[in-house]
């Protein structure tokens, strides 16, 4: 079966093409325009058979009727219906006065009621084509006419009806018919061949096209196409090397202040850790010595010093960040107990024991891990969920033979739906009203990035009474 594999998909993605649809399309048109064509011409024709046999029914019943009327008395009795219409349509017709009716030219069946009524109306001559019961088809017609000798109203009219077969005619239609679509099957082999010549044509630059915006995707932002002729493909063709030149010119200056910026973040954050340190010692004094400080002071020291460790925070988080985006991040890998990593992780932060927090780690589960990252996804995963969401947090461990699992599960409000797809984004905050919170907005991203360094994933959902990230982690590194 793994050997016909190639075969079919080169045989669906031929039938899928471009090209199928183009002939499919075109052999289409031409055929409904043949069809519409060879339609029009059989209606016109059919609608020209007939009223050649209809209009010289209609005036000869017309003249039999207006000569035959003379001899009528009033009223006339059955056997001048009778007369009348044997002298009408060569006898094939019925004659009616009122209740009175002649003898059967044809079948009364043939009668519509609503021929009857607008005959007895005295809306003129009227006239129905019509199936009979073993399928050949007919012409009835109708008029009411009155004698010289009869009074002007309804009830003394004598209405005439005759019938007349179209047999011949219908042949002859029947004729028209397989005409038409004969010219249409001729019609269609010709017009897949146009259509596979015009498809070749379309398709040449296309592919063209294709190649180039492949080659465009894949980074080679100097592909260029020559330009051929002056149709709408060549002003594609001109649009799409504009397009390409804007995008090479575009991407050289986006790379360029990409690396400026990740440059400057490096070399700040850099910058800033030596007088950082000296505040953070000084900040460290001063809390020490709060207690002795006047109240106003104690309280402008403390502000300080909250500050500069959240100041400090941030330097961290986009030092740690740049080293993402410069490669230069690095996994020093140990066999880990990871209930034990995670439980020391939140002893190092006080949380171990801690009221909020309940824990549900299986004890033993083993994991190949960077301890040093796996420590700052957990804490960032904790630390989320304390400050956004309410009491209690769950934090669990599960694995399987390839992956162990640890859900951070609070009972918050959960994360709004238009913050939940970018909640892994750079300096993105729950509380979009909130300027300054204690997080960075980077804690989560710096979370996911150690994740993907080892192989795994993070992800984030709402539990309808709460949110809950779920790391994913492989127990083996390759």
């Amino acid at each position: 079966m793994a050997e016909q594999r190639p075969p079919v998909k080169r045989v669906r993605a031929l039938l899928s093409g471009l090209r199928p649809r183009l002939v499919l399309a075109f052999a289409v048109m031409t055929v409904v325009g043949a069809g519409a064509a060879s339609g029009a011409s059989y209606v016109s024709a059919r609608n020209t058979i007939l009223s050649a046999a209809q209009d010289p029914a209609m005036e000869q019943m017309r003249d039999q009727i207006t000569a035959y009327l003379p001899q009528l008395t009033a009223p006339p009795d059955k056997a001048q219906l009778n007369a009348l219409a044997e002298n009408v349509n060569d006898g094939n017709s019925i004659a009616y006065y009122g209740e009175l009716r002649s003898r059967h030219g044809f079948r009364p069946e043939l009668l519509s009621d609503e021929m009857r009524r607008e005959v007895a109306e005295g809306r003129g001559i009227q006239f129905q084509r019509i199936m009979d019961d073993r399928g050949v088809p007919h012409l009835v017609m109708g008029t009411a006419v009155r004698g010289s000798e009869l009074p002007d109203s309804p009830d003394t009219r004598i209405e005439v009806y005759a019938a007349m077969s179209l047999w011949q005619q219908e042949e002859a239609i029947g004729e028209l018919a397989d005409q038409a679509w004969q010219v249409t099957l001729v019609v269609l082999p010709l017009a897949v061949l146009l259509a596979l010549l015009a498809a070749s044509q379309v398709l040449r630059p296309v592919r063209a096209l294709n190649t180039a915006a492949r080659e465009l995707g894949d980074g080679q932002l100097d592909v260029r196409l020559p330009v051929e002729g002056n149709d709408e493909l060549a002003e594609l063709v001109t649009t799409f090397n504009h397009t390409a030149s804007e995008l090479e010119r575009t991407v050289a200056s986006l790379r360029a202040m990409e690396a400026d910026a990740r440059r400057f973040v490096a070399d700040m954050s850099h910058e800033l850790r030596t007088p950082l340190a000296a505040m953070n010692a000084v900040t460290d004094v001063l809390d020490e010595d709060a207690e002795q400080l006047p109240q106003d002071t104690a309280t402008a020291a403390r502000l300080v010093s909250s500050e500069t460790r959240r100041l400090t925070r941030l330097v961290q988080d986009l030092a740690e960040i740049s080293r993402f985006d410069a490669g230069r991040a690095e996994l020093r890998l140990e066999e880990l107990d990871v209930a034990t990593a995670i439980t020391g992780t939140l002893t190092a932060r006080g949380w171990n024991g801690h009221e909020s927090i309940v824990l549900d780690l299986a004890p033993g589960t083993t994991a190949t891990l960077d301890p040093r990252r796996l420590d700052v996804v957990v804490a960032n995963l904790v630390s989320n969920a304390l400050r956004h969401g309410n009491p209690p947090v769950l934090v669990a461990l599960t694995a399987d033979a390839r992956t162990v699992v640890l859900t951070v599960t609070d009972h918050g409000p959960g994360i709004r739906d238009e913050v939940l797809p970018h909640v892994f984004d750079r300096f993105t905050k729950a509380d979009s009203a909130r300027t300054r919170s204690e997080g960075s907005g980077l804690g989560l991203a710096i979370a996911r990035e150690n994740a993907r360094l080892h192989g795994g994933d993070i992800t984030a959902a709402n539990t309808g009474s709460g949110a809950r990230f779920t790391l994913t982690l492989p127990r083996e590194q390759p």
